[in-house]
Formats: C-alpha cells, sequence, structure tokens
C-alpha cells in the first residue's frame, strides 16, 4: 500500500483501453505517445509499426501459449524492472495488443488444469484483475486493445450494441484501473474513437470531458492539459 499526504499525489501515467473491428487502426495508435515504448503483441499484427524506431516488440506465438501468464510476467518485469525492483526507465509506454487473444490463451491453459467451469473463469478474472493493477503500479502509460463484437444481430442497434470481445467479468476486472476506455471505428473515412459512457457500450473517460474523438487524438487533450 502507497500513502500520500493532501497536496503531494503524484501524476502517473495514464492508462487507455481501445477496442473495434480489425482493421481499424488499433496497433497503430500507439505512435501518438512520445518516448519509448515496448509492445507485446499477441495476434502478430505489428506490420503497422515496421516503420517505427522507438518500439520494442515481443509477439508471442502458439509455441508459447502453455505458458503464457508465466512469460508475460516474467517479460514484462524484466523490461520493466531492475532486479532490485527499481524502474528501469528505458520505456515509457507499455502496450498490450489484442487482449482477447491473451484471454483466450489464458483461458485455455485454466480450462487445461481444471474442470471446474465457474472456478476457472474466476481464475481468469483474477489474472486479468492483478494484471491491470501491476500495470498501474508501473506508473508508465499504458495502451491496451481489443477486438470487439457486435450485438447488432441480437436485434440492437443503438445503445448496448458493442463491446469488448472479452468475458464481460474478466473485462471489467482488467479495466477497473483503466483511465480510458473506448470503441475505435471507421465512417466516412474517417476514424472516430467513442468514449460516451451513456452511449450504453463500454467506455469511459476519466481524463477530461471528451465523449467522441478522432483517433488520431487520442491523446492530444491530455497531453495539453496535464493534470485533468
Amino acid at each position: 500500500m502507497k500513502t500520500y499526504k493532501a497536496g503531494e499525489i503524484p501524476k502517473i501515467g495514464d492508462l487507455y483501453f481501445i477496442y473495434g473491428d480489425g482493421g481499424t487502426g488499433k496497433t497503430s495508435l500507439v505512435r501518438q505517445f512520445e518516448g519509448k515504448k515496448l509492445l507485446f503483441s499477441f495476434d502478430g499484427s505489428t506490420n503497422a509499426l515496421a516503420d517505427t524506431d522507438d518500439v520494442d516488440v515481443f509477439a508471442f506465438e502458439d509455441n508459447d501459449a502453455p505458458q503464457m501468464q508465466k512469460l508475460v510476467m516474467a517479460w514484462l518485469q524484466k523490461m520493466i524492472y531492475t532486479s532490485e525492483g527499481e524502474l528501469m526507465g528505458n520505456h515509457q509506454v507499455i502496450m498490450l495488443d489484442n487482449i482477447t487473444a491473451l484471454q483466450n490463451w489464458v483461458l485455455e491453459n485454466i480450462d487445461g488444469a481444471s474442470k471446474d467451469g465457474r472456478q476457472n473463469y474466476q481464475k481468469l478474472q483474477l489474472w486479468f484483475r492483478n494484471l491491470g493493477m501491476w500495470l498501474r503500479a508501473t506508473g508508465l502509460t499504458v495502451i491496451a486493445t481489443a477486438h470487439q463484437v457486435d450485438n447488432g444481430a441480437g436485434g440492437l442497434t443503438e445503445e448496448g450494441r458493442f463491446q469488448a470481445d472479452m468475458n464481460e467479468k474478466t473485462f471489467n476486472a482488467f479495466t477497473a484501473p483503466f483511465d480510458i476506455v473506448g470503441r475505435i471505428y471507421k465512417k466516412d473515412g474517417q476514424r472516430w474513437i467513442d468514449l460516451d459512457t451513456e452511449s450504453g457500450n463500454h467506455s469511459k473517460n476519466r481524463l477530461d470531458d471528451r465523449t467522441l474523438i478522432r483517433a488520431d487524438e487520442l491523446i492530444t487533450n491530455t497531453q495539453e492539459n496535464g493534470d485533468k
């Protein structure tokens, strides 16, 4: 536990969770962030960053699947902290690209260890809750992405139609410490991110008052207004 005196609460990195269809530019959002980035890719979609020189990439593959939880935490720890538990300072931004794929790998491992379905999902939720809190505790800026589910086929046309392609309780557990949750989509040739909680989709914005933004302005207002 950490304690801070009134007036001495430090500003730490913001956490962003963006979900949407494939091809909407989720991976390329990391380009907007300043500093050196550490990208963990869980679906191999790194082509959008092939011309960058400030992104270190760990691309996990099928043969990593049986040890996925252990590998993810071990490499995060190794790349972010020294053996003495101090931040290395080599990276200012962490990106976890395609949490949907990571969730499926983790659930497969948990299912393989136990046949109690309800208990397995509780373990899944706990692991992702701990991951989200670990990321927050680093104090670094974090961006995570996921695919979306479109519930339009079920008759929903507006409110609540879209959500992240994750077990809902796992999604809630993981994104609890995140400042931004939004859905990225394309319309009339422009990329947008919906941050409006009242839309009924999975979204929130704790950093400022924006509810709908252009995707290329994800961090513009938060950088300008810093402590909002």
